[in-house]
Parts: structure tokens; sequence; C-alpha cells
């Protein structure tokens, strides 16, 4: 039975920063971050949006009101939780009115999480062919003011349905995920942004890539010829073609110009975005859908997913009959012009804005914020959701 994706969306706030801008900014060549990073935008979230909003947000568009008597389970999928005890799951399972006999989860793995809550969705769709599951990737990417990752910062959201004969992409059985303890990149709760070790992310990025990838071949006898393209997490968008260049000197030229041909079409979400943690792979694949030209029912397509700490996995998904159909690119491209341009100083003020850590109430607004699910209040140490 054809289990996987049967309807995929993305969110990001209202807001961004150009590189450009924050370059100057920053007494820093824009060549730096334009070229050397390949990040031309930044998304930005006003005090309104925070995971669980833009997860819900991400969200709204794709459950229909036959969906939500049908979904069974909500899985959110962050690092960047709003509450030690309390899932996000359960608010977004409150904002879309699914139905109440519904598992509510919240899954932590950095940036790994999302395609670990696929996987759980597709073993329980395999015994429930009938019922859909929910998986949200949901994420703020913090770094700091004036830091070395403060480049490759972002905000946004991907909601994915999941469910039998799929109308979008099949999601292989054979799939292969591999676990090494390390401090790559990591964030102590003490810490309201992330610590990091560049240099050793990078590297250890590209050796999970090629470490599952050898594996997955060895064990399904395997070939990247199989595939029309390859989708990544990108924690920004230069790394997946980093993490690939070994392999594609051992294809064709036909396959590597394929490959590296519709890469270019996977990463141009996350060039006007950032990094978006949980769900930037499936940014990708959303990207490569919307703007590749080429891409075609029955391709496949290699997916490989990445959270630090460290897990990796790759699997392959098949699009199918009609999946055109079924993609929201002119929303998409729309909820990404209709964005405003910060300065440098209103970005910051942004930035550093922050919630009450005492017990204060506060109702929020803000004036930037035009999504129609906003974090509205903070009220008896509680976050309050509400639609706008």
């Amino acid at each position: 039975m054809p289990i996987g994706i049967d309807q995929l969306n993305f969110f990001t706030p209202s807001l961004y920063v150009d590189m450009i801008d924050l370059a100057k900014a920053r007494n820093t060549d824009p060549n730096k971050y334009i070229i050397g990073i390949g990040q031309e935008k930044m998304g930005i979230n006003p005090i309104t949006q925070d995971a669980v909003s833009m997860g819900a947000n991400a969200a709204l568009p794709i459950v229909s009101e036959a969906d939500k008597s049908k979904i069974d389970m909500v899985i959110f999928a962050t690092e960047s939780g709003t509450d030690y005890s309390k899932s996000g799951a359960v608010s977004i399972h409150r904002l879309l009115n699914i139905n109440p006999f519904a598992r509510a989860i919240e899954m932590k793995q950095a940036c790994y999480s999302a395609t670990a809550g696929i996987m759980m969705a597709k073993d329980y769709i395999a015994s429930h062919p009938d019922r859909k599951v929910l998986v949200v990737g949901s994420d703020l990417a913090r770094y700091g003011l004036n830091t070395a990752g403060e480049v490759t910062q972002g905000a946004g959201a991907v909601a994915m349905l999941i469910s039998a004969d799929p109308r979008i992409m099949t999601v292989s059985d054979e799939t292969l995920p591999f676990t090494k303890d390390i401090f790559d990149f990591w964030r102590p709760n003490y810490s309201d942004t992330a610590m990091v070790d560049g240099k050793f992310s990078n590297e250890a990025y590209i050796q999970f890539f090629e470490t599952v990838l050898h594996e997955y071949q060895r064990r399904y006898d395997f070939s990247l010829e199989e595939l029309e393209a390859l989708c990544f997490h990108l924690p920004y968008s230069k790394m997946g073609k980093k993490a690939m260049a070994n392999e594609l000197e051992k294809v064709s030229e036909e396959t590597k110009n394929r490959i590296l041909a519709h890469y270019e079409a996977s990463i141009l979400y996350t060039k006007n975005i950032g990094n978006i943690y949980t769900g930037s792979l499936y940014l990708g694949l959303a990207s490569l859908l919307d703007n590749s030209q080429e891409i075609s029912a029955g391709n496949k397509i290699g997916m490989f997913s990445y959270g630090s700490g460290a897990v990796g996995e790759f699997f392959v998904g098949e699009l199918v009959q009609g999946f055109k159909k079924h993609l929201a690119t002119k929303e998409h491209q729309q909820l990404l012009d209709e964005r405003e341009r910060l300065t440098i100083p209103e970005y910051e003020e942004l930035f550093m804005e922050a919630l009450p850590e005492n017990g204060t109430s506060l109702k929020l607004s803000n004036r930037f914020d035009s999504a129609p699910i906003q974090l509205v209040e903070i009220r008896d140490h509680q976050r309050h959701y509400a639609f706008r």
C-alpha cells in the first residue's frame, strides 16, 4: 500500500531582512553572504509568531473539513518548544479543530525530528489505511545579533498530511537512519540562542550523508543514477551541494548535471527564508516541486534528513500522477512576495523583543503581522493563541 505526503504547505512570517543590507551593517562584503553562504533574505518573526503559531498557520490551508475527522495524530517537530511539558501539538490540534479522539505529541532531535514524525505516521497508517496524520516542523533559528551564525537565521514552518494513496509523493519503505552522539550544534536549556562548532558541524553533516548513503546503497542495491533529484536539510543553501560533491564524481555526467540543476530549484525558498530547522528538508522539497519545470510523475527523489547531535536518515520518495494539481505554488510565491523588508534597526529591535519570564500578563499585537493565527496574550504563565 503506497503511503506518503498527501498535502504539503509552508509558512513564513511577513518580515525579512535583505542580506545586502545586513552585510553593509556588519561591515562585510555582501558576496560573502550572497555567494559564499548562498543566502539572499532572512525570514524574521514578530513577537506574535512563535513555533506553535507558525506551525498552525502552515497547516491551516491543507486541513480540510473532511480531513479534521480523519486525522488521528498531530505530530509537532520542533527545537523551539514553548513549554517543557505541554506539547505545541495540543495547541495546533485545538486551533485547527481536529477530531478530539487523536494523539498530539511534540518531538525533538534538532532538525531531524519531522522525518521521525513522517516515519511514525507511515507505521500508523499502514495499520489504519483510512486515517491520516498531520506532521508539522516549525522553528525559529536564532544565533544572536552580529554573530558568525547570524546570516543563517530564519523562521518558518512546513506542514504535511501523511496518508495512504497520497496525492503528491509516496515514501519508500526502504529507509536508513544513523545516530552518533556528538556536539556539532546544541542549545542548553538556559540559552535562547544556539551554540555551534561551525567547522565540525559542516564536517559532521557531510560524514553523515556519505555514511547513510553508502550503507543504503549496500543494503538496497541502490544507485544515485536512479534518482531525478536530491533534497537536503539546508542550514544554508550551499550545504547540500558541499555534501554531495564527492558522490557526484562517481556518476555519469548526465546524472550529475540533472541532480545539480534540480538542486538549484530546491534551494530557492531557503535562499529567501533561511534555516527553519525541522522544516528545512521539506521546504526544499516544496521548492523543488514548485520551481522545477522538468520534474514529473514517476520521478524518484532522494531525501537526506539531518539533525545535529546527531541523527541522519536517507530515504526515497516517488512523485505520483497528478501531483502538480495539489501543489500550492501560487500561494507560496504570494506569501514571499507580500513580505515587508525591514531596516537593520527595525530588525535588531524586533530581535531583542522578548516575552515575560516572570508570569507578567501581556496582550500582544504587531503591526507587521498579517497571519491568520497569532500569539495574542501571555496570562497566568500561559501562551494563548487565536485567530486575528
